[in-house]
């Protein structure tokens, strides 16, 4: 059967898969669980936070409404980053979170994601719980026992923004910065904050109208913030995206600069200032090659997860690390986030690029990417890929060919009757050789029918 929650919250289009109707049950169930994790008898109290999709509006409504049919007190944050609800959740002593949002997804679509106390993710057995919670009879609370709903009385998006600020160990002054904020969240914190922080700031698509998130920009498309990076003559360039717990850069000379690379400058960094906890970097399985051999020659450790930032996260916390993220650009910094935070990553490798007195692109050389080349194989079996000894015998094959300067990886899509082939070697032409002839294995072998 398939789950309700996927690895980031439950999504899908607004009015149609997320109606008004589904979103109170899916509250009200939510009540009924996450309080009760945490043994506080006082009436509880949540917060909810949007992007700018239209549909949030009417989203936050219904949420609204089921949590305080259910006895939960209400605060209203509006517009915000999904990192800046995980924070306040915590900071307002909230017992959960819940954030209106499909990131870096078209406007059409949404989402609805829970935050437990203190800002963190929910691990799946709780959201197996609220799942299961959804098809049991429940009894609204009535008279004194319903939830109040209200706006926020302070500004949660000056708190926020604030608390990233306040991170940072030294100002930015000097540097030139263009920031794209995808027409979402980041449009109401990221150009405040940074230039807060020092930097001269100009801001790209943060216009939001509800309609026009991620269209054409943030971190997904790239290309108006290389041109408006060497039109104004910026040091770098930052994109977000539609929830702003993204980050990725542009360098002066127009150079991407990828989640990967990001990690890197950021795990020397905390190596060098001794504050690397484990010495330890957690990745995805998904995260170039040339990343972990630059950490391995720094002394630096590499855990690897399955692809999803709840994998990444669920690794920091029970292996008690301070850095660890995915190539689109999720970072997680423990030390002052419980979630990946495109505005904290942003402050952080800003300074970092401040305190070396180097151009981003020279930083980016703390590795070197290897050619990765990724074919998906659709109308295929993808639950035999597993159990395939052809498929088998092949990957073997192409590992053993590539050795130390290359890696492969199968894997299922979790979404569509497909099979993702990825590899990586020293040369791009090799990569795609080697990442061709085992796709032509997994037609071969799983083709369904």
């Amino acid at each position: 059967m398939t789950r309700l929650f996927g690895t980031d919250g439950v999504r899908g289009v607004a009015g149609r898969d997320l109606t008004a109707a589904f979103a109170l049950e899916l509250s009200v169930a939510a009540a009924r669980v996450l309080p009760g994790e945490h043994g506080d008898h006082r009436r509880p109290k949540a917060v909810v936070g949007r992007d700018t999709r239209a549909s949030g509006e009417f989203l936050e409504a219904a949420v609204a409404a089921g949590l305080a049919s259910a006895g939960v007190d209400v605060v209203r944050l509006g517009v915000l980053p999904t990192p800046a609800v995980a924070y306040l959740t915590a900071e307002l002593d909230a017992d959960f979170g819940v954030m209106l949002s499909a990131s870096h997804n078209p406007a059409p679509d949404n989402g609805i994601k829970f935050f437990g106390r203190g800002g963190q993710k929910l691990p799946d057995a709780v959201e197996d719980r609220i799942e299961a919670a959804l098809k049991e009879p429940s009894e609204g609370a009535v008279g004194a026992s319903v939830g109040r709903v209200a706006d926020a009385v302070d500004d949660g998006a000056d708190r926020y923004i604030r608390h990233v600020v306040g991170t940072i160990p030294h100002r930015l002054d000097g540097l030139r910065v263009v920031v794209d904020c995808a027409k979402g969240a980041a449009a109401a914190v990221a150009p405040e904050a940074l230039r807060r922080a020092g930097a001269e700031v100009v801001a790209i698509h943060d216009d939001p109208d509800g309609l026009n998130i991620n269209e054409g920009c943030g971190s997904t498309h790239l290309d108006a913030l290389r041109d408006a990076v060497r039109e104004h003559g910026a040091d770098v360039g930052i994109a977000h995206d539609g929830d702003a717990d993204r980050c990725l850069a542009v360098a002066a000379d127009g150079s991407v600069v990828d989640g990967d690379q990001i990690m890197g400058i950021l795990a020397l960094e905390l190596h060098e200032a001794g504050r690397l906890s484990k010495e330890t970097l957690v990745v995805t399985v998904m995260s170039n090659l040339g990343l972990k051999l630059a950490m391995r020659e720094a002394g630096i450790t590499v855990v690897e997860t399955p692809v999803g930032d709840r994998y990444v996260l669920e690794t920091i916390r029970e292996g008690g690390y301070s850095l660890g993220g995915e190539q689109s650009g999720h970072v997680v910094l423990t030390d002052h986030a419980t979630t990946g935070d495109g505005l904290l990553t942003a402050l952080h490798l800003l300074c970092a690029m401040s305190r070396r007195g180097l151009a981003l692109n020279e930083l980016a050389k703390v590795m070197t990417r290897l050619p990765q080349v990724l074919i998906n194989v659709r109308g295929v079996d993808k639950t035999r890929a597993k159990s395939s000894a052809a498929l088998a015998e092949a990957v073997s094959a192409a590992e053993t060919e590539l050795g130390d300067t290359g890696r492969v990886l199968i894997r299922p899509s979790g979404t569509e009757p497909m099979v993702r082939v990825m590899v990586e070697a020293a040369a791009e032409p090799h990569a795609r050789e080697v990442a061709e002839r085992l796709a032509g294995v997994v037609r071969e072998d799983l083709v369904i029918g």
